[in-house]
């Protein structure tokens, strides 16, 4: 079985970031449609409102969602919870409780407040939950929440910015996390994106990639859009990681 591709196509970034960068529900639909055929097979993105801002509001997650499934009708969607688009966790939850176009599956941080709340929620709504690792604590508190039984799959997601350093947190995240017997997807950030994928990739981890995460190929050539990096995260996939 081929180990799990996921595009990540906006996440907290500007337009002015990058020109190709999807903001509006069409340019998702768009981008969707785009990743599809570049070999994802999931996609996360963060809605955003008539400003260009991250949204958790309802209105706007059911048109990008909607939009999304227009342009790519069996194509799983996630959306993002971070605790920067809406501090308080009360209110977070309350946001979701109002969806009324459901995603398939959300990722919650474990490192953010309000998370095991969260979760539950979800769990009401029956939307799917990918668990947002960030550090080795966030791993031993999720490990010992007994909450993985309702995930559908871990994400390791070490933020150091030196390699030998975000190679050494998912290393000490994986270890907690492989008892849960839960599906991996392991990403970096910026200068570490591609070593860790490469990481992942040579231990049979799912990946993620897209504009949210690098703006650059391997080798540090500007991507063009989305597209491009997924295309180039699946050939990686195909022959293997570490070199």
């Amino acid at each position: 079985m081929t180990a799990l591709l996921v595009a990540c196509l906006n996440g907290a970034r500007a337009r002015d970031d990058h020109p190709a960068l999807p903001i509006t529900s069409a340019d998702l639909a768009r981008d969707a449609t785009a990743v599809v055929g570049a070999g994802a097979d999931a996609l996360h993105v963060h809605p955003r409102n008539g400003g260009g801002r991250q949204t958790m509001g309802p209105v706007q997650v059911s048109a990008a969602i909607a939009a999304i499934r227009g342009a790519t009708p069996s194509m799983p969607v996630g959306v993002t919870t971070i605790a920067t688009i809406e501090r308080d966790p009360k209110r977070r939850v309350a946001l979701v409780r109002k969806w009324t176009e459901k995603p398939d599956f959300v990722s919650v941080n474990w490192g953010e407040d309000g998370a095991p709340a969260l979760v539950s929620a979800l769990v009401e709504r029956e939307i799917g939950i990918e668990a947002g690792i960030w550090t080795v604590e966030d791993a031993r508190r999720f490990a010992e929440s007994d909450l993985a039984k309702f995930c559908l799959r871990a994400l390791v997601e070490p933020t150091e910015q030196q390699t030998a350093a975000a190679l050494a947190t998912a290393g000490a995240i994986v270890e907690h996390l492989r008892p849960l017997g839960l599906t991996l997807v392991v990403h970096g950030h910026e200068r570490t994106t591609w070593a860790v994928l490469r990481w992942a990739v040579a231990r049979g981890h799912g990946i993620r990639i897209g504009l949210e995460d690098t703006l650059t190929l391997e080798g540090g050539r500007p991507a063009k859009n989305n597209a491009e990096l997924v295309a180039a995260a699946a050939k990686l996939a195909s022959v293997g990681g570490d070199r």
